[in-house]
């Protein structure tokens, strides 16, 4: 079982290793885990590509490479569901909740085996933003073109644009684009300080990572097997709330260490943020009818568990 990710030494990275460890012991060596995480079997959508054509048997993007093969995975990037990753893994690891994960990309052949919060969302950008009015007329690079990564910004009065990861960081240098919105260890990993000093935390917005399985592979190997692959999976998203959140530190420290600046909009300002980003979401869910279900029943399960 081939597992691949775009990123390294991050929590996906840990995942995976725990999730290998639990899956090798629990089969008696019937499936071997082999572990490819900093792009190693090609760029992201390629690897997407290759779980929905069986090539590959897993992989584990941010939410919003998904949203091609089902557009039903860009409601983990609605704004203010989740206040914080330890919230955000109780709320995925309710009955109701994966009751209606279950049914994610079963028309393209994948099978969504977790969700986790990989952390906060930031703006990295020339000019610092420090509250809701420095939003308007900057050109960032939005983490999808889908709806819920669009038309929030535009709400804002920003010119969101989506560019793949591989061009950001040029973008930015050659100032193409004003900002980009990621996560604090992508920001490091890629050396963004050396370009710009300042990134702002987005108030109620995290970046989700889905780990989906070919279905075919789980058929193959047969219902034990599998059951064993999907508790496992589970049990393995636990390093989402443990490891992932010392993370954020570590990441942050990183970051001020090499001259950057973590900016926090002030409460009233949050409050303006969040209020301008959400009101946009009914319209967007609306378009899909499973869509609004699910929103509905994440954003009522993360009320229940506040």
């Amino acid at each position: 079982m081939k597992l691949s990710s775009p990123t390294i030494n991050d929590a996906p990275h840990e995942w995976m290793k725990a999730f290998k460890a639990g899956v090798e012991q629990r089969s008696g060596g019937k499936i071997k885990v082999e572990l490819y995480p900093a792009s190693q079997l090609g760029q992201i959508p390629t690897t997407v590509e290759g779980v929905a054509m069986g090539t590959i048997e897993f992989a584990i993007p941010a939410v919003g490479f998904l949203i091609g093969l089902e557009p039903r995975f860009q409601v983990f990037d609605a704004a203010g569901m989740f206040d914080g990753i330890a919230h955000s893994q109780k709320v995925l690891a309710d009955p109701a909740v994966q009751a209606r994960l279950a049914s994610f990309g079963e028309a393209k052949g994948v099978e969504l085996l977790l969700v986790g919060n990989n952390g906060p969302l930031m703006l990295v950008s020339h000019k610092p933003v420090r509250s809701v009015a420095d939003f308007k007329g900057l050109k960032a690079r939005v983490p999808g073109a889908a709806p819920l990564h669009v038309e929030p910004f535009k709400k804002l009065g920003a010119s969101p644009v989506s560019i793949p990861l591989g061009e950001v960081l040029p973008a930015l240098q050659n100032k193409t684009i004003d900002g980009a919105i990621m996560s604090f260890n992508v920001l490091n990993m890629f050396k963004y300080y050396d370009v710009t000093k300042t990134a702002t935390y987005l108030p109620g917005q995290f970046i989700f990572v889905a780990g989906i399985v070919n279905r075919n592979f789980m058929k193959q190997i047969g219902p034990e097997l599998a059951a064993i692959v999907r508790e496992e999976a589970r049990k393995a998203a636990v390093v989402f709330s443990t490891y992932g959140v010392d993370d954020l530190e570590r990441t942050r420290q990183t970051w001020l260490k090499n001259g950057g600046e973590a900016i926090a909009l002030p409460q009233a300002e949050a409050a303006t943020y969040l209020k301008g980003v959400t009101s946009v979401i009914p319209a967007v869910t609306a378009t899909n009818a499973q869509m609004k279900i699910d929103y509905d029943t994440l954003m009522a399960t993360a009320n229940k568990l506040r």
